[in-house]
Parts: structure tokens; C-alpha cells; sequence
């Protein structure tokens, strides 16, 4: 006899994707709906146990209600060559009206209670996932690169996709900006000029300075030769007073 579909509703329904590094615990999440009236009782199965941790791994699925149930992929070292075989199988039954022990429940239920689907497990190679990355990055480079090809139409072929109104603002706000260019040139031309005259005065009160402490130090000069030729006059006169 022919064993009952599956009455739970299986997200994702066919395979479990893992996608690495490989390095570390890879966890993806199994959804099960329980769609019917009735509770439901459900186990997850795998053909490699050591090689995976499920939470949980059986219970009971209330009416109308759904669970998620993770499974964890423990660390190893993955070879892009060795396809993965391992199998997932999710177990139901409906549960009966009076269940006080599940784990007696499933020891008498009969073969054709039985509904069972079945998952294939599916690594996913690192380089994979920098494939699509790198796509991902051509098309937004591909993208802003349209962008900034289509910002550099003139405003002709641009006015033809915009209204009149929408020009007319561009247009004065171009207006605006290049009166604003305009008087910070004319700033910018009076600050030169005005450090140039600070720039000159401050070179002429230099150079007075300087001529005005030459000129004392040659008053100093004259000076100090008259006192000493007046000071060898009076010598000689003296001399000649006392032979």
C-alpha cells in the first residue's frame, strides 16, 4: 500500500543550501507548515548525523500553526570536487487525539501512517559567491556609468524629457551660480590687491627706517672725529704753553 502525501508544507521544498567558507558552523533554516485541522507529529532524519546539529529534530506541529528548524553544517575542509551526497528526510504523522507519549507513538504507528519528503543537501563554493558578487559590482558600475553618461547631455536633449518649469529652475539656478563665481572673483581680486598695498607700505616704512639709522650713524661718525681733532688741537696748544 502506497504510503499518504505529505501533509506538511516543506520551505525550502527539494534542497538545503549551504553556503560557506566551510570554516566555520553553516546553519540554513528548514520552515514546516502544518496546514490541517489536526496536530502533527514530525522527525528530521539525515544521512550523515555527525556531520550536522538539528533544532529541533521532532515534535509536534500544532494545526494551522508552522516551526523553523535550524540545521547547523559542523566545520570541515571542503573540496570543490566531492559533490555533496547527503539527504535530509522529514518524517510526519498525524498525531492521535489521546498522544501521551510521542516516542511510543512512533514505535506503533503503521507503515502506511507514514508520510515522509525528502531534501538533498547542496554546498555552495565560496567562489560562487564572489561570482555574483563581482556581477553585482558590473552591473552598478554598468549602471553609474549610464548615470553619469546621461548627467552629461546637453541641456537641449535634457529639456525634451523635462517641462518647461523644471528648465526654467535649472537655468536660474545656473544663473545664480555663475553670479556667485562672479563676486567671489571680485573679492578675491580686492583681497590681492590690498595685501599688495599693505605688502608696499610696510616696505616703505622699512626702507625709513633704515635710511633714518643710517643718517644718525653718520651724525655719531662726524661728531666723534670733530671731538677727536679738537681734543689733539688742544693737546698741542698745551704742549707749546708748557716748553
Amino acid at each position: 500500500m502506497a504510503r499518504p502525501e505529505q501533509v506538511l508544507l516543506l520551505e525550502p521544498q527539494h534542497e538545503l543550501k549551504f553556503r560557506g567558507p566551510f570554516s566555520d558552523v553553516v546553519t540554513t533554516t528548514l520552515k514546516l507548515s502544518n496546514p490541517t485541522d489536526r496536530n502533527v507529529c514530525f522527525k528530521v532524519k539525515t544521512t550523515a548525523p555527525r556531520r550536522y546539529c538539528v533544532r529541533p529534530n521532532s515534535g509536534i506541529i500544532d494545526a494551522g500553526t508552522s516551526i523553523n528548524v535550524s540545521v547547523m553544517l559542523q566545520p570541515f575542509d571542503y573540496d570543490p570536487n566531492e559533490k555533496s551526497k547527503h539527504k535530509f528526510m522529514v518524517q510526519s504523522m498525524l498525531a492521535p487525539p489521546d498522544m501521551t507519549d510521542m516516542e511510543g507513538v512512533w514505535k506503533e504507528a503503521k507503515p502506511e501512517e507514514l508520510m515522509d519528503s525528502k531534501l538533498r543537501c547542496v554546498f555552495e563554493m565560496p567562489l560562487d559567491n564572489e561570482k555574483m558578487h563581482d556581477m553585482e559590482s558590473s552591473k552598478m558600475m554598468s549602471s553609474s556609468l549610464l548615470k553619469s553618461d546621461s548627467s552629461a547631455l546637453p541641456v537641449k536633449s535634457l529639456s525634451s524629457t523635462l517641462d518647461d518649469g523644471e528648465v526654467k529652475k535649472i537655468m536660474e539656478e545656473c544663473k545664480r551660480l555663475q553670479m556667485e563665481a562672479q563676486r567671489l572673483r571680485e573679492e578675491n581680486k580686492q583681497i590681492r590687491e590690498d595685501d599688495g598695498l599693505r605688502m608696499r607700505k610696510s616696505n616703505m616704512m622699512s626702507s625709513q627706517h633704515s635710511s633714518m639709522g643710517m643718517k644718525k650713524e653718520e651724525g655719531l661718525s662726524v661728531r666723534t672725529v670733530a671731538l677727536i681733532m679738537l681734543f689733539l688741537v688742544v693737546g698741542v696748544i698745551v704742549g707749546k704753553l708748557v716748553l
